[in-house]
């Protein structure tokens, strides 16, 4: 298609579908008054809409209509809001593409939740998911959030027994391979407690030492040092399990002494007391949990035995849990991570501490139903802490009955297959499960 040169003191209009220029009260399509430079042979469009000058090239808002076979438009074509554009039947449009765009104020993507995307969508499209507030991006395989925290990718552990009770907070670099090192300590020593974070702090809540305690300790993540008093929990509980979002941490279940189904809630940059969330839908101990930036999950635990059940809420709101659907097998104090679409369930006992699970079962969050296998962990295990960037999931030390191990394994989250060796823990110890990182799936980051 030619393109029409205008210049800069020309008197160009589109009046009722029809191009002027020299006047305002075209009688064709393309009509000039005065004098006329150059050839046009301008077919196949009901509605001419474009056009080039000295100055930068502009799209008209109006309805246009391609009725030719086929048609070749040399660059991009934007319609008004409440507008059309129609390719009529046997009609093909080649839509080009501009090198560079410069945008004065704003730019909007296209939006929508989870199941709005696109069933074919194409390498590069970006697009703002409602249901994770976060600009996500397809890489040619999946759908992925961008980063927006500046995260490192680190991972923290605290607490534990070996057989006694240890106050150790020590720290691993989820991206590389290699042991953990030494991060500080808890105010107390403390076993059975829970953990969850932001991208700026973490928090260890609860524990046995061996009384019951309502102690919340946090941590700045990108720093080392000691536990600084937070706040408590609505009451005292250990083997509960912890999970978070970018505001907000929960705390599921737990033994006060007695099982109990509590979801307490913290807001993790402030400092006080928990709050009442709501009830799971199961009364258990030796819980879990993972998240995505909208919705908690609890898999398994133990409520007089070992379940299959999996409890899910909403994060941003109060309420009590409903049931997500079902693991594959019956299993407590299990290892729990995700990154922002998939939660990881690996380990744990399937009946006493004697009966170990070497495992690993994957769930998509945003979607209900049962758990599926993902392969293998390097050794059956217990009792231990697990962290996860948006990649890759890392499951440190446990109990292996009888003894107590310092393995640490890892594997690709959104992937399948057995986990792979990835160090040791600073010491071998298990009741620890509480954990902490900087880029878990409940930040939305990639």
């Amino acid at each position: 298609m030619p393109t029409i040169r205008i210049g800069f003191g020309s008197d160009f209009s589109l009046v009722n579908q029809l191009v002027g220029v020299g006047t305002t009260a075209a009688d064709s399509k393309l009509e000039v008054t005065n004098t006329l430079k150059g050839d046009f042979n301008i077919t196949g469009f009901t509605t001419l809409t474009r056009y080039g000058g000295f100055v930068g090239q502009k799209q008209s808002g109006d309805d246009i209509t391609i009725t030719t076979s086929v048609t070749t438009i040399s660059e991009d074509i934007i319609v008004g809001l409440g507008k059309t554009f129609t390719v009529s039947v046997g009609s093909t449009a080649e839509v080009g593409v501009l090198d560079n765009v410069s945008i004065g104020t704003h730019f909007s993507v296209p939006n929508g939740g989870i199941a709005a995307r696109t069933e074919e969508p194409v390498e590069g499209m970006v697009r703002f998911n409602n249901d994770l507030n976060t600009l996500e991006f397809y890489n040619g395989v999946e759908w992925r959030q961008f980063t927006v925290t500046g995260a490192s990718g680190r991972g923290l552990f605290a607490g534990g027994a070996n057989p006694t009770t240890l106050s150790i907070i020590d720290y691993i670099n989820i991206h590389t391979l290699g042991n953990s090192l030494n991060f500080g300590n808890l105010i107390t020593a403390d076993s059975r407690l829970a953990g969850c974070s932001s991208a700026i702090r973490g928090l260890f809540a609860g524990g046995e030492n061996p009384a019951l305690n309502d102690d919340i300790d946090y941590v700045t993540i990108s720093s080392e040092g000691n536990g600084i008093d937070f706040g408590n929990l609505s009451q005292a509980r250990g083997t509960a399990g912890g999970c978070a979002s970018s505001t907000r941490g929960l705390f599921c279940g737990g033994r006060n002494p007695s099982n109990v189904n509590t979801i307490d809630y913290v807001e993790i940059q402030t400092l006080g007391n928990a709050l009442d969330f709501g009830d799971l839908t199961v009364v258990i101990q030796w819980a879990s949990a993972l998240s995505s930036p909208t919705r908690a999950i609890v898999p398994g635990g133990e409520g007089g035995a070992r379940i299959t059940n999996i409890d899910t809420f909403t994060i941003a709101s109060k309420g009590n849990a409903v049931k997500f659907g079902d693991l594959q097998q019956r299993r407590g104090a299990n290892y729990a991570l995700s990154n922002n679409v998939r939660g990881i369930i690996a380990g744990g006992d399937e009946a006493n501490p004697l009966l170990m699970v070497n495992t690993i079962e994957f769930l998509t969050i945003a979607s209900f139903g049962n758990a599926i296998d993902f392969g293998d962990l390097t050794r059956a295990r217990a009792y231990g802490p697990c962290a996860s960037s948006s990649t890759r999931g890392v499951f440190s030390h446990g109990y292996d009955a009888p003894s107590f191990t310092n393995t640490i394994d890892y594997i690709t989250i959104m992937s399948s297959g057995n986990a792979q060796d990835f160090g040791d823990s600073t010491t071998g110890r298990q009741f620890s499960q509480a954990s902490a990182s900087d880029s878990h799936g409940g930040l939305g980051g990639f």
